[in-house]
């Protein structure tokens, strides 16, 4: 008997020593993880979202303003192979844990919902540390859960998504014809974008203005958290993922605001018409205040009030008969 308790305290000291360290971890790494989600709390979230046709697994052509690679997609309804046609007005999917979550939302669900009815029972994930029935085991079993759905994620789109358009344009395919303007600065206007197996679309001056006024109202109403706005101003598919974002906003008790908003320099990459849909893909280069202000005080708690300059690459889509919507924005590299 002396023997087996001496087992028993010995194997909880260890859990406690465990359990320690653990929750030294996350009080280093959560901080740092909820800074950089605030830097990127403009609209897109710093993320690669959208389509861009046919294109949307294909890297843009770098250009004067963004020389670099652009980052691969990581929201999108385009499967590989298919056009936009059918992603742009899929229907809005609920999120990773909503019905248009597929297996890996499954996954995940059934992971936490184990995890809330074992702590609810005394047990959880790390039963047998004892039970973790507190705030901080469930924080811990969602931040694991999450982490191993995002390395889940990622090993499956590195799996589907198609490698050969990004190594041509690494190994030096190319750009394709560009054109260089910039507000305010008496840039050249108007170009042509050339496509394989598209026709080629010439993009006006009045079509850069409406790029240009895009930038502006895009970031307006996202600030002011009109979604009916947005739905004039881009794709259903974008405006999906707005209404995802500002739906975290609002669980934090945030609002982002993003003003100040001024086009410094932009490029032309690729303009093409598919089917009956133009599509027109530029580099834009642009100052901003970006901050994130506690809804209740009115109190900056991410952001700051100097403004600051980003480099995005945005794709915009006109239908036969309409005006430009936003379609995809994309970090660079």
């Amino acid at each position: 008997m002396p023997g087996i308790w001496e087992t028993n305290m010995n194997f909880s000291q260890r859990s406690r020593s465990l359990f320690k360290t653990i929750a030294v971890v996350l009080a280093l790494a959560l901080p740092t993880a909820l800074a950089i989600s605030s830097a990127d709390a403009r609209v897109g979230g710093g993320m690669s979202s959208g389509s861009r046709g046919s294109r949307t697994y294909s890297a843009p052509p770098s250009t004067t303003t963004a020389p670099g690679s652009t980052s691969q997609f990581n929201r999108t309804y385009t499967q590989p192979g298919a056009g936009m046609n059918s992603a742009a007005t899929a229907p809005a999917r609920g999120g990773l844990f909503g019905r248009g979550g597929g297996f890996l939302g499954g996954l995940a669900a059934g992971f936490l919902g184990a995890g809330l009815l074992g702590m609810l029972f005394g047990g959880g994930l790390f039963g047998g540390l004892g039970g973790l029935s507190s705030i901080l085991g469930l924080i811990i079993q969602i931040v694991l859960v999450v982490f191993v759905v995002r390395l889940a994620m990622s090993w499956w789109q590195r799996r589907h998504t198609p490698q050969a358009a990004y190594a041509n344009a690494d190994a030096g395919g190319g750009p394709g014809p560009q054109t260089s303007y910039r507000s305010g600065l008496g840039g050249g206007l108007g170009g042509f974008g050339f496509g394989a197996n598209n026709a080629p679309l010439e993009i006006k001056p009045v079509d850069y203005e409406a790029f240009e006024r895009l930038l502006g109202d895009v970031q307006t109403a996202w600030s002011n958290e009109d979604v009916a706005k947005l739905h004039t101003l881009a794709t259903p598919e974008m405006v999906s993922y707005f209404e995802q974002d500002l739906g975290q906003n609002r669980a934090r008790n945030v609002v982002n605001k993003v003003t100040n908003v001024k086009l410094l320099q932009g490029d032309l990459a690729e303009a093409w018409r598919e089917g009956e849909t133009d599509y027109a893909t530029v580099a834009l280069r642009f100052a901003l205040t970006d901050k994130t202000l506690d809804r209740n005080t009115g109190a900056v708690v991410a952001g700051s009030e100097q403004p600051g300059e980003v480099t995005e690459v945005w794709t915009f889509a006109r239908r036969p008969g309409g005006t430009w919507e936003l379609s995809a924005i994309q970090q660079t590299n």
